[in-house]
């Protein structure tokens, strides 16, 4: 069992910055990734970035991109996501999630896949 628990919410102003970290204990023993994701009010959950943990790639959406920047410590088996130039629209819950991405068919953009989620994050961006 994997437990993901996310730190750095709050509230800022636009332009102002952010990171979140996202604990996670436990062990997986097959490709995965760790990613973030958010949902505001009445919206789907979205990806925002991911790792894949193996390779080490990233990936981001589009709105974020050259804003965020999603990062992890091996030996604390932790991500993080800084956020920059933060907007009133980045307003939302944030999430942490980990996919496992060995079965068939798993795609790290898509929230239903997720086999792990974190208690979520409050990030609220003031204009």
């Amino acid at each position: 069992q994997v437990q993901l628990v996310e730190s750095g919410g709050g509230l800022v102003q636009a332009g102002g910055s952010l990171r979140l970290s996202c604990a996670a204990s436990g062990r997986i023993w097959s490709r995965y990734a760790m990613s973030w994701f958010r949902q505001a009010p009445g919206k789907e959950r979205e990806l925002v970035a991911a790792i894949i943990w193996s390779a080490g790639s990233t990936h981001y959406a589009d709105s974020v991109k050259g804003r965020f920047t999603i990062s992890r410590d091996n030996a604390k088996n932790t991500i993080y996501l800084q956020m920059n130039s933060l907007k009133p629209e980045n307003t939302a819950v944030y999430y942490c999630g980990v996919v496992v991405l060995s079965f068939k068919g798993r795609d790290y953009e898509r929230s239903e896949d997720y086999d792990y989620w974190g208690q979520g994050t409050q990030v609220t961006v003031s204009s």
